[in-house]
């Protein structure tokens, strides 16, 4: 019999339940604590966990003995003095929802964490795990001859409410491009193989949220924009982003290109946003298009539908859980995700703000571990 694994959570809102979903399809696995501030948000916590311990605050929910791990879903701002909340009490394996940090000047409390903590931190970088990226991932050397274009299209709904309306602003997010598109950064980087040298982009906040105002104040993200990196070794990438295109039937197109063919993944957004007067929601499907013979080649890549039922992330959730859970057991030594990786991701999107807001091309070498 497998080793019972024992989450303690830090936020319960709209992804903290997700996780809790997925978390309940894994064997041998029990919510243990959860600390989540807000009342409605910690009530259906509770439902999805009814086992679990409500505690008031981290300091508590670190003094729950029974703990194996360690799950981090709060507000993106809040990450990095929760780290440090956690270094300074007790190490355990962590795995933290992105992005690791919104604020540049954090970059020397990070240092100092990683240098210190003593225990594994799995970043939750969910669309690396999307079945069909999966593939993708797996196939694109051999499809392309060598991956030298790669990019990637998001096109989405709005962001949706949060508790306190905290992804409305800039000062809590770190922008749109850390927020949504460090995923997008972390696949960038990941399936190429090599480091980011040069970000150039262009974004605005042209629809979405300007009617809006809370306390007085307008929200300042970004709804829509291109970005393109540089990688060391020559290869390019692109990121075109909009956030106000949920009628497509796809959310995400990812294309890579090399010598020798194209291979493209297209994942469908969200089941529960799909109107149902269309029919059956779209299934993810990989196209792989050799230059010789011609001709595309697609696959439909279907995912199982109690994993569409436990989340947004077609699938990604779960199989995520299913390879933390694994190296908490010590089963593997291996963190697919590492501190850095979700580090590099965010100091992508933040040269990729840099250069939206100034017109210049930023180095994002300088926010790097």
């Amino acid at each position: 019999m497998a080793q019972q694994v024992r989450y303690g959570i830090i936020g319960c809102g709209m992804m903290g339940q997700e996780h809790l979903r997925n978390i309940a399809l894994l064997p041998d696995t029990q919510v243990a604590a959860i600390f989540e501030p807000d009342a409605e948000m910690a009530a259906k916590a509770q439902s999805l966990a009814p086992d679990a311990l409500m505690v008031e605050s981290v300091a508590a929910l670190l003094a729950v003995e029974d703990l194996d791990c360690l799950l981090i879903v709060s507000p993106n701002f809040r990450h990095v003095e929760q780290l440090q909340d956690i270094a300074g009490t007790r190490a355990l394996p962590i795995l933290l929802e992105k992005p690791l940090f919104t604020d540049p000047d954090d970059v020397a409390k990070l240092v100092t964490f990683r240098d210190t903590y003593r225990a594994p931190v799995w970043v939750a970088m969910e669309y690396r795990y999307m079945p069909v990226i999966s593939h993708f991932l797996d196939r694109a050397d051999d499809a392309t001859g060598g991956i030298k274009q790669f990019s990637i299209r998001e096109h989405r709904f709005p962001f949706l409410e949060k508790v306190g309306d905290w992804n409305r602003f800039n000062r809590y997010t770190g922008g749109t491009f850390v927020e949504k598109c460090c995923h997008f950064f972390d696949l960038m980087r990941h399936t190429l193989g090599a480091e980011p040298i040069r970000v150039m982009a262009s974004a605005a906040q042209a629809v979405n949220h300007l009617s809006e105002a809370y306390e007085g104040e307008t929200p300042d993200i970004i709804d829509s924009g291109y970005v393109i990196v540089d990688f060391e070794g020559g290869a390019r990438a692109m990121l075109e982003l909009c956030m106000f295109a949920e009628g497509a039937a796809y959310q995400e197109e990812l294309s890579a290109v090399g010598p020798t063919g194209k291979i493209e993944a297209f994942v469908p957004g969200p089941g529960r946003f799909w109107p149902t007067h269309l029919g059956p929601a779209p299934v993810a499907k990989l196209v792989t298009s050799p230059r010789a013979p011609q001709g595309p080649i697609t696959h439909d890549i279907p995912v199982d539908p109690a994993l569409l039922e436990a989340g947004d992330h077609n699938g990604s959730t779960f199989y995520q859980h299913q390879k933390f859970v694994a190296l908490v057991r010590g089963e593997t030594s291996v963190v697919e995700v590492s501190l850095n990786d979700g580090w590099a991701a965010v100091a992508v999107g933040i040269a990729a703000q840099e250069s939206a807001r100034t017109g210049q091309a930023v180095d994002p070498r300088r926010w790097m571990p």
